[in-house]
């Protein structure tokens, strides 16, 4: 297991808290995510062999949040 921290922005509530956690949990090898609105950041805990950093940016950016 590996863990990566991403940063997010555009996250104004616990209900982006929350979009931004399911989206991620939602992908193959993910095993824990912690995301802090305060901090701006999402820390996820996967299975390199099933998932990249790539995957986690992509599916932020999808549900509406710019990573960096």
């Amino acid at each position: 297991m590996e863990r990566i921290v991403i940063g997010v922005t555009g996250m104004r509530c616990q209900a982006c808290v929350k979009s931004v956690s399911a989206v991620l949990e939602a992908l193959p090898g993910v095993e824990q995510v912690e995301v802090a609105l305060e901090a701006g950041e999402a820390s996820i805990t996967y299975d390199p062999s099933l998932a990249t950093g790539a995957d986690f940016r992509g599916a932020i950016e999808d549900a509406g949040f710019d990573t960096h």
